[in-house]
């Protein structure tokens, strides 16, 4: 029974393959090799692959604007086939990082590393500007598309790299004055006018301190306590809007995409869905705004101490950020690249502590490649194969990487190095896709505007 049992398991297995890849050659057109035999642009491919990745990994981008150009320029794939294996490679890739993140603490306070309050903000808006920009990206010319994008990351690597490099020197001033701190002859010197000021100080706020109410400390405490661990109902609404989004999707369906409900393209049933997703996550962002408006008022009711890199999710900020979330999406959406490129360098400009903008920014990723990777298994654009080998080569590659980035942090004392990461990472994508975009000019191969439902 066992024998018989495994073997129709294997028959089983082998007729899925053989029908994604069937429907991944008739909806691509010109099928790719096989990953057997291996080649010499497979290998090629993989290893330039993982050595980005590395170098993402430290800042929890991802690393599309890496991955599409070498799986185009490098192993022949078309951008198809390219954009899809980029995507279950970051896929990958964020497993890896949640999983190293996970049991991480916040280097000022004792709560986790990812700060899930950004993510509940972020998040909804993201999704919203991402699928209205992906109209346009339908409809506007590629090579101007291409010319945009290159705009865009050009001025962010400038603004990351530009902060990167002031963090570093704010480190090393640090670093200079810890070590005078602890030279015999001056640090006399620092007691005393630290002593000053110290007393100074102190007078200052027996003046005006202010007794606190009983019920206040107990609150005060109560949050502490609540903030130590992950609050799952922030995971619960995340995970929840996901699902109802990637459903809705996959049912409506879309330009070279048969919905199963039979709704065409261009149909009053398609731009009602359409709204349906948007109303949503607008839903969402309602609701996280009047959570996070309430928890800031309970926080300056017990005089919550914020630490570096916090922001105050009060009336101003709950509608500054997310419609800045939202900008940033539609311009992931309106150039085809993932968020975690625009959402890594955006949490750093809003002046979130870098190790926390890291981790959350590959909490993110791991909940927008997971529900772009479902979408493309469903329309059959994943090549089985290699699809297996890039979701491992993602995995090692930001585990090794993220290991050995948090090993030269703990050894120079550098958070600046994560800035470094997103700042490198954002530069080398303006670089390869620019490559890609002139090679593709050069062949020949000139895109024509199609429509939303081309």
């Amino acid at each position: 029974l066992y024998k018989k049992a495994t073997i129709q398991f294997i028959s089983a297995s082998q007729k899925i393959y053989d029908h994604v890849a069937e429907q991944t050659a008739s909806i691509v057109g010109k099928p790719h090799k096989s990953l057997h035999p291996f080649d010499t642009s497979d290998k090629y491919g993989f290893f330039f692959a993982t050595l980005g990745l590395m170098i993402a990994a430290g800042g929890g981008i991802g690393g599309g604007g890496v991955l599409v150009p070498i799986y185009i320029l490098v192993m022949g794939f078309s951008p198809k086939n390219a954009i899809p294996l980029s995507n279950v490679t970051i896929f990958g890739g964020a497993i890896a990082n949640t999983l190293l993140n996970w049991t991480k603490r916040h280097p000022y306070a004792d709560r986790p590393l990812v700060d899930w309050n950004l993510i509940l903000v972020m998040e909804p808006m993201t999704i919203a500007g991402a699928l209205l920009g992906s109209f346009l990206n339908k409809v506007l010319n590629e090579e101007l598309l291409v010319v945009m994008l290159v705009l865009l990351l050009s001025c962010t690597a400038y603004t990351t790299l530009k902060k990167a490099i002031k963090m570093y020197k704010k480190e090393t001033v640090a670093m200079i004055q810890e070590k005078m701190e602890k030279e015999p002859e001056t640090k006399g010197l620092l007691q005393k006018m630290g002593d000053g000021s110290a007393q100074e100080h102190v007078e200052q706020t027996d003046v005006d301190e202010v007794v606190p109410d009983e019920k206040d400390v107990v609150d005060l405490k109560n949050m502490l306590e609540q903030e130590r661990n992950v609050p799952l109902n922030n995971v619960k609404a995340l995970v929840i809007m996901f699902v109802v989004v990637l459903i809705v999707n996959v049912l409506k369906g879309g330009g070279g995409f048969p919905s199963p409900l039979g709704i065409q393209c261009g149909s009053i049933s398609f731009w009602v869905a359409n709204a349906i997703m948007l109303g949503w996550v607008a839903t969402v962002s309602i609701f996280a705004r009047s959570h996070l408006i309430n928890k800031c008022k309970d926080k300056a009711r017990v005089k919550y101490a914020y630490v570096e890199g916090d922001i105050e999710w009060d009336e101003r900020a709950t509608i500054v950020y997310p419609g800045i979330c939202m900008f940033a999406g539609f311009f992931a959406g309106m150039f085809g690249v993932g968020g975690g490129i625009v959402k890594g360098p955006l949490m750093l400009a809003m002046g979130v502590h870098p190790s926390v903008a890291a981790a959350t920014s590959a909490c993110m990723i791991l909940f927008t490649s997971f529900t772009a990777t479902t979408s493309f298994m469903v329309f059959g654009l994943l090549i089985p194969d290699y699809a297996m080998v890039c979701v491992v080569v993602g995995f090692a590659a930001t585990w090794i990487g993220q290991i050995l980035l948090g090993k030269l942090m703990a050894k120079f004392q550098r958070n600046s190095y994560i800035a470094f990461s997103i700042g490198g990472i954002v530069l080398l994508s303006v670089i390869l896709m620019t490559a890609q975009s002139l090679v593709s000019i050069a062949e020949g191969h000139h895109s024509k505007t199609e429509g939303v439902c081309g």
